[in-house]
């Protein structure tokens, strides 16, 4: 699996790592099963990046990620996001304590702020983090669903921290973080986490041209994952509930596009 660095830390997370949006949600003990055996065997594929919150599924998608994780937990970076409503910083440091008993872990790799909300000062928030950080309740700081605006205050807000990311939706299907804010993350060597790489299985057969499907024994779920993941400072954490779609999106990027390729798919 490749490997890109966090941020400015020399922390080293997969390209490809695994979203858990809706696993948590199960209709039997079966399925919650599958959804665990899909994140253990993303493990074993060297996708060390899992990305939660607790705001999916109330709370039990962290409970399904400790399940997954279990004694591999030194070999998985954990990600976790508090809730907009949570901001305030009692009630962020409160959020973190429940995301830890969820996750059965004793500390979370990078804790984002899931959306902004402008009723609560950034600065205050960001006190929280950093109280967090000191405490080694968590390692790093991100932010998800900020503009470059949002993310430039809540950088200036932290005293000791680097922010190391923004999470954001990328794909296909939705380029508009093309405008702003990958430039600004390329620059300002920020880790841009790509949400709903896959476009929500939406894909978009006729920007993928299948002589390159066929050039590098491809898909067109993988040539999307190796495109929305072109640029170095960028991350893309797909679905994984499904064993046959985790092994699919973590070959995506065994092989890289040449630059001409990229440049093709994005003119569709």
């Amino acid at each position: 699996m490749e490997l890109r660095r966090l941020g400015t830390t020399g922390e080293k997370i997969s390209t490809i790592g695994m979203g858990t949006w809706k696993i948590g949600v199960y209709a039997s003990l079966s399925e919650r099963a599958k959804q665990v055996q899909a994140l253990r065997r993303g493990i074993e594929l060297g996708c060390n990046l899992i990305d939660t919150a607790e705001m999916y599924a109330n709370g039990k998608s962290e409970e399904v990620v400790a399940e997954a994780v279990g004694d591999a937990r030194k070999d998985v970076f954990i990600a976790s996001k508090v809730s907009p409503e949570n901001l305030h910083r009692d009630n962020v440091i409160e959020a973190c304590a429940r995301s830890l008993k969820r996750l059965g872990t004793s500390y979370i790799d990078l804790y984002q702020v899931h959306w902004p909300n402008p009723s609560v000062p950034i600065r205050e928030t960001m006190a929280a983090m950093e109280e967090l950080v000191r405490d080694g309740k968590i390692r790093y700081i991100g932010v998800s669903n900020f503009s470059v605006e949002q993310t430039d205050e809540a950088r200036e807000a932290l005293s000791k921290s680097e922010l190391a990311s923004n999470q954001v939706e990328y794909s296909l299907r939705d380029r508009t973080v093309e405008a702003d804010i990958l430039p600004y993350c390329e620059r300002e060597k920020l880790t841009l986490i790509a949400y709903t790489p896959l476009a929500r299985g939406n894909v978009p057969e006729r920007m993928i041209p299948r002589a390159v499907c066929d050039k590098y024994g491809l898909t067109p779920i993988q040539v999307m994952l190796n495109w929305v993941t072109r640029s170095e400072s960028t991350v893309a954490i797909p679905k994984s509930a499904d064993v046959k779609h985790v092994e699919e999106n973590a070959s995506s990027v065994s092989v890289r596009l040449s630059d001409e390729e990229y440049r093709a798919i994005g003119r569709g």
